[in-house]
């Protein structure tokens, strides 16, 4: 059973920028597609990015210019950069990891493709 474990949240000002990271337990981590989504309080769990094995990254467009996902493979730790916060993107974000390997997406993927999911770390942003 792969662990994942988020860290990074926090609380910062409108414009301003945070880096989450999630380091996962698992040896085959490079080949999964890891994705990152996020839930604000008396709203649904929403998609925000996703890397795939290769490396093809996957926005939704609210973040799309702003946030940034990357992997370190030798690390089995996905990061995902957030530039100029604004306070919709305050939430819970969370850390998930595709059901397959070496999957790759046309468009987004969804909620459903992703088995396994950290516990979530805290995004404040304050106006």
């Amino acid at each position: 059973q792969v662990q994942l474990v988020e860290s990074g949240g926090g609380l910062v000002q409108a414009g301003g920028s945070l880096t989450l990271s999630c380091a996962a337990s698992e040896r085959t981590f490079s080949r999964y597609t890891m994705g990152w989504f996020r839930q604000a309080p008396g709203k649904e769990r929403e998609f925000v990015a996703a890397i795939n094995s290769g490396g093809s990254t996957y926005y939704a467009d609210s973040v799309k210019g702003r946030f940034t996902i990357s992997r370190d493979n030798a690390k089995n730790t996905v990061n995902l950069q957030m530039n100029i916060l604004k306070p919709e993107d305050a939430a819970t974000y969370y850390c998930a990891r595709d059901n397959a390997y070496y999957t790759y997406y046309k468009t987004i993927p969804s909620e459903a493709d992703f088995g396994a999911w950290g516990q979530g770390t805290q995004v404040t942003v304050s106006p």
